[in-house]
Parts: structure tokens; C-alpha cells; sequence
């Protein structure tokens, strides 16, 4: 039988999938960074959800970022350090 992924350091076994996820603009606005900023710092952590539309020729590829607030959280306490 199928069990959803869940975070390990929640006590009511939330699904991943169902927690928050933050776009980039709204961690900027939260935290008082760039957009961009917010782009490099979660652009290679695991988890991030990554929509990407095809590649058309003469156009330049849009990727939206979704940081779900496991990984967010997870961040946050790396870079207090």
C-alpha cells in the first residue's frame, strides 16, 4: 500500500506534500533579500519543488521554484550557524 512521504521531525506525521510551500518573491519579501538572493541560496538544496517549461528556441527558459517549509526550516537553522 502507498504511504506518503512525511517529515521526520514533525510529531503528526504531516504529508510533505501538503505543507506550505513558498515562492522566492515571498521568502524575499519575509527575510528583506533579493529574489535572486533567495534563488542561490535554495537553488541546489533537496526538496525544492522545480516547474520548468520547455525549452523553446529563441526564448530564454522560465523556472519557478516552490521551497517547501521543511526545507526551509532546514535552511534556516544551517545558515544561524
Amino acid at each position: 500500500m502507498y504511504e506518503p512521504l512525511t517529515q521526520a521531525s514533525d510529531s503528526t506525521q504531516e504529508p510533505v506534500a501538503a505543507e506550505r510551500h513558498y515562492s522566492a518573491a515571498e521568502l524575499a519579501a519575509v527575510w528583506n533579500l533579493n529574489v535572486e538572493t533567495i534563488r542561490r541560496i535554495f537553488q541546489d538544496e533537496p526538496g525544492i519543488v522545480v516547474l520548468q517549461s520547455p525549452v523553446k528556441r529563441g526564448k530564454r527558459p522560465y523556472k519557478t521554484i516552490r521551497i517547501p517549509q521543511s526545507v526551509l526550516e532546514r535552511v534556516h537553522k544551517r545558515l544561524q550557524r
